[in-house]
């Protein structure tokens, strides 16, 4: 069934308790909203380059957002606040995705990269495989905004959730890695390689 048309680069998919269903649209720079079952869609707001999106408990949309790279907090009329852009002073490179954990705590993946690095010009370069990605994993109080990095070292830091073991499982785009870090007493153990998803390691 197809829910929706033409949305642009469409990723972070939340479903809210009304049955509608949030989106950001990277190409675009949207944050979307697409009513029950795809009949219409309504804007909700304009950030930049959005790329990830959960929402709390209280119905307040948190955006990963590549440019500028940053965190958001963004209400369902529109309003947004760029609440954190960087790590105890340096900044943020590519905020990719996020997820809410069993402590209500966000926990948010920072890829490692600028984008002008990556693509100058909006060409990737040919040796993006080989550069040196610094791709983190961060742990945020969505009420003090109190943030601490959980992990780094991660080529191209990506998707990221809990299992229903309770576990944060994290995808690594380059190399296809997926991570397990075991969760006891709301601290997360070290990072474990669960799986792979490629075929060939080398891609």
């Amino acid at each position: 069934m197809v829910y929706a048309r033409d949305l642009m680069n469409p990723e972070g998919p939340v479903f809210l308790a009304d049955g509608s269903l949030l989106v950001v649209e990277g190409t675009r720079g949207t944050v979307t909203q697409i009513m029950p079952g795809g009949r219409s869609t309504r804007l909700i707001a304009t950030t930049g380059e959005p790329n990830g999106l959960a929402v709390d408990r209280h119905g307040v949309a948190w955006v990963a957002d590549v440019r500028p790279p940053a965190l958001i907090r963004l209400t369902m009329d529109g309003r947004f606040d760029r609440v954190l852009t960087d790590y105890r002073g340096e900044p943020f490179k590519y905020p990719n995705d996020l997820c809410f954990g069993p402590d209500s705590k966000l926990h948010l993946t920072d890829s490692g990269f600028f984008t002008d690095d990556l693509a100058p010009g909006g060409v990737m370069r040919p040796d993006w495989k080989t550069l040196k990605m610094d791709g983190r994993l961060y742990c945020i109080d969505p009420d003090t905004l109190a943030i601490e990095m959980l992990d780094d070292d991660l080529y191209v830091a990506n998707g990221l959730g809990f299992g229903p073991d309770g576990d944060l499982y994290v995808a690594e785009t380059v190399g296809g890695r997926i991570y397990r870090y075991a969760w006891r007493n709301g601290r997360p153990g070290k990072r474990q390689e669960f799986g792979n998803v490629l075929i060939d390691p080398e891609c």
